[in-house]
């Protein structure tokens, strides 16, 4: 199996940001958090790479694969990740 990256782009006040933390964390994975009111230019970057403005979006990179998520959605990340 490929290396695998998470990015999460947050804000500090985003509970389903704080969810999917709480879940990455939960599983023991790595994750890079971006918090957007820190970032400016990452708020622009994830906009430009999503056509997003809102949080959280989540950036799974897998076997040469990038899956982009709006929102936690626990059970599309469990898919990307094969998690049973």
């Amino acid at each position: 199996m490929g290396k695998t990256e998470i990015i999460i782009y947050k804000t500090p006040t985003c509970p389903y940001c704080q969810m999917a933390m709480e879940y990455f964390d939960s599983l023991n994975l790595k994750y890079t958090a971006y918090d957007l009111t820190q970032e400016p230019t990452k708020a622009q970057e994830m906009i430009q790479k999503t056509n997003q403005t809102s949080v959280p979006v989540i950036i799974i990179k897998k076997d040469g694969e990038e899956n982009i998520i709006v929102g936690f959605n626990k059970s599309e990340i469990d898919k990307i990740l094969n998690i049973k």
